[in-house]
């Protein structure tokens, strides 16, 4: 007999060869019907035990939202100040984080502040683990505080209340701690921007800002990705927002925003999330019932709250021109921010995207000269992946780049004017001097310019006239709404009316229906247990788990592409309605003068920046051998394209030990190294050419050993570029002055020279 062919042999597997495959079709009936059972109990308990789970989720609803200050906050704390009792009171509070076993925060380091968003759900995602904003801060040995809020807004709550709110908490903190520096601000998501506009208001309170995934430049975005930035437009604008408000009596239901956000992933909303509960559920269930404590736990915010939002800053993208008004008449303007400003977001974050985290930084700023002229200092950070919200709960998030924030946060202080993003690389054996970096990875700040924000990708002018066709059409929109409608609206509605559709919310609803107040869900925790007790799991090479695992593969394709379907069409629809000539036309947007996105010109401002120029060059040849030292280094640094960590903490080491400088405590030095940099960056000839003024009075022991501190700070991030040694070559004609005697000349070239080979 001739052998079998290949696809024979293909056809007619060995049983040894069925056993091990696991496929339901390629084995013997006995093997099938037991892997079949084996399926079916495994089915049956998983189904329970996530009955279970969702009964679960549904109690701690009902508990979280009956506790007196509802949050997921994974820290003990202390109420410190309820802002219900404020001129104009806010549902916002302080409270301060207690500290954890075996650590104790010191009173003299910088306090953090952690504000949550109030972008539907509730507070605490910003300290909802041990390794988080939070947990790091506590780590360091920093204090830390939390900004929170409850449920519902309290009666003509605005915007601008909640900034004069959190002004008055930063104003606390900064009196708890009045021999530490002014407290670093952590904004996540929505409280990024809110915070933004705080210290637009209040600069004199703010020490270092950190946005992480904020949304400040609203119309920003490309095309193909980013949908959200179009559903205002879509819905006509803000005065479906009106509307929801007054059905709800006044108030906006969080959970519309909720959805928002779930309808942006319907696979991982609709599917995923579960399935993925159901296939781990013996492992899973903690964590999921973690987030969905969070998650599933909206919050109300007031119509005049939500109107602001939609149409001032949504739709009307008027906080990154700065076009936005207090109540007062002041204007609201990011550049008076001079305390640095930290923005982390990510490529893979359809939520806040890049663009709308960035782009602000373009609105208000020509040219890279008026940041530097401005006096402001704007580092940011870019993930390559990472969604919305693993920016602010992710461990692996949390233990590299907001632990290196923290960790670097004086030096971020430090950095002059500027651009900057921040680089994380990689520690190897050959990195030199790596035990001056904590963690895996060291920090840089290199040097950028406004057409690398560019280069991200942006609207082109034709795009923007969408967009502001949009916003004119949403205010019509409103004015008609509010004139003609929202009077018989409001004139239904009663509180009851509100409180009965905001609990009939899909949202509310599942947890109702799976909690312990259904009462067809009173067997299931007895039953868990009887399943908890015998579990059986099946095996992952069970041919009917294998299959099931391809079927949900597959619906979370089908998802996938209707997703991508919906999307394309919402972008085709925005831009072909929004497009229209006619349209355009009638609403007066066919000039080409008729509206740019840049915050113009302030005359007031442009003086001022003048005066503090002038100032600064003046201070150019004051001082001695601590500014003629800063002076030298920062001249040589600027070479490398930006700043290292371990050259500012070899710096900071050399200085303390240092015999020929005078003691000076942390503040003091980094005041010292901002300020030279700063004139350096001004005019950097007439910056070194006096600092032989500088060394009039500097012995020779003292330039010695100046000369010498330069060179370890310089070789602390291991090669020069060749920049940077033409810098240090240079610097030989600046630091050894010509009225210096020929000894000193001679020691001192000798030293560059050895250095140098």
């Amino acid at each position: 007999m001739s052998e079998p062919s290949v696809c024979q042999k293909n056809l007619s597997p060995s049983k040894k060869e069925v056993t091990t495959t696991g496929s339901p079709y390629a084995m013997d009936p006995v093997a099938l019907g037991q892997k079949a059972v084996e399926y079916w109990i495994d089915f049956v308990q998983r189904s329970i035990l996530f009955a279970d789970v969702m009964r679960q989720r549904g109690n701690i609803h009902f508990e979280h939202q009956n506790a007196e200050t509802p949050t997921v906050l994974h820290f003990k704390y202390e109420m410190l100040l309820d802002g219900r009792k404020f001129v104009h009171p806010v549902n916002y509070h302080l409270v301060r984080i207690l500290a954890l076993d075996g650590t104790q925060p010191d009173p003299k380091k910088r306090p953090f502040i952690v504000f949550d968003p109030r972008a539907g759900h509730g507070p605490g995602i910003g300290g909802m683990k041990p390794d988080s904003e939070i947990g790091n801060a506590i780590q360091e040995g920093h204090p830390c505080y939390f900004v929170g809020f409850l449920p519902d807004p309290m009666p003509g709550q605005t915007v601008e209340h909640v900034c004069e709110a959190e002004a008055i908490f930063i104003a606390r903190v900064i009196e708890l701690h009045p021999d530490a520096e002014k407290p670093c601000l952590i904004g996540n998501c929505q409280a990024g921007w809110q915070i933004a506009m705080t210290g637009a208001i209040y600069p004199e309170l703010v020490g270092v800002m950190i946005l992480a995934g904020a949304p400040l430049s609203y119309w920003g975005g490309v095309r193909g990705k980013y949908p959200l930035r179009y559903s205002g437009g879509l819905v006509g604008g803000a005065w479906l927002t009106a509307f929801m408000s007054d059905i709800g009596n006044g108030k906006f239901d969080g959970a519309a925003l909720v959805t928002n956000f779930e309808n942006m992933n319907p696979a991982n909303t609709f599917w995923q999330k579960s399935h993925n509960l159901y296939a781990k559920v013996d492992t899973e269930a903690p964590r999921f019932l973690d987030f969905e404590r969070w998650w599933g736990s909206p919050v109300n915010l007031n119509r005049e709250e939500i109107n602001f939002i939609v149409n001032a800053l949504f739709i009307g993208n008027r906080l990154s021109a700065a076009r936005l008004r207090t109540s007062e008449g002041l204007r609201i303007d990011i550049r008076n921010i001079k305390a640095p400003i930290l923005v982390f977001c990510s490529q893979g974050d359809d939520i806040t995207p890049p663009q709308q985290a960035l782009d602000w930084i373009t609105d208000i700023y020509r040219t890279d000269d008026e940041i530097i002229a401005a006096g402001q200092t704007i580092v940011y950070c870019m993930h390559q992946k990472i969604g919305h919200l693993g920016i602010f709960v992710s461990g692996s998030v949390a233990t590299k780049e907001h632990s290196k924030f923290i960790q670097n946060i004086d030096l971020i202080e430090t950095l002059p004017p500027g651009l900057y993003e921040a680089v994380f690389v990689e520690k190897t054996e050959e990195t030199q001097h790596a035990e001056l970096a904590g963690g895996k990875y060291i920090l840089k700040f290199e040097n950028r310019t406004l057409d690398d924000i560019r280069k991200i990708g942006h609207n082109n002018v034709e795009d923007d006239r969408c967009f502001l066709t949009a916003k004119r059409v949403s205010e019509n929109m409103l004015a008609l709404y509010d004139s003609y409608v929202s009077p018989w609206v409001r004139a239904a509605v009663t509180e009851q009316s509100a409180e009965l559709l905001r609990q009939m919310h899909p949202i509310r609803v599942r947890f109702g229906m799976f909690s312990d107040q259904n009462p067809f869900m009173a067997g299931v925790q007895k039953f868990a247990e009887i399943v908890r007790a015998n579990r059986r799991p099946v095996e992952p090479d069970n041919g009917f788990w294998r299959l099931q695992e391809v079927i949900s593969s597959n619906i979370v394709s089908a998802w996938d592409s209707y997703k991508m379907v919906k999307e394309t069409f919402t972008e085709y629809a925005f831009f072909e309605l929004y497009g229209a000539r006619f349209l355009q036309s009638a609403l007066g947007l066919r000039r080409s003068d008729v509206y740019s996105r840049s915050a113009g010109r302030d005359v007031d401002r442009e003086r001022g920046i003048r005066r503090r120029m002038q100032k600064l060059m003046n201070l150019a040849d004051k001082g001695g051998l601590p500014e003629a030292l800063a002076r030298a280094i920062l001249y040589v640094v600027r070479g490398g394209g930006g700043f290292d960590e371990r050259e500012f903490k070899m710096l900071e080491q050399l200085c303390s030990a240092s015999t020929v400088l005078p003691k000076m405590s942390r503040f003091e030095f980094k005041r010292l190294l901002r300020l030279q940099h700063e004139i350096l960056i001004l005019d950097e000839t007439n910056a070194m050419e006096s600092l032989s003024k500088l060394l009039d009075s500097v012995t020779d022991a003292a330039v010695q050993e100046s000369l010498s501190a330069i060179h370890t700070v310089i070789n602390a991030h291991g090669r020069f570029t060749e920049e940077e040694k033409r810098r240090l070559r240079k610097l030989e004609t600046y630091f050894v002055p010509s009225h210096t005697s020929p000894r000193r000349r001679a020691s001192d070239v000798e030293v560059f020279g050895q250095h140098l080979e």
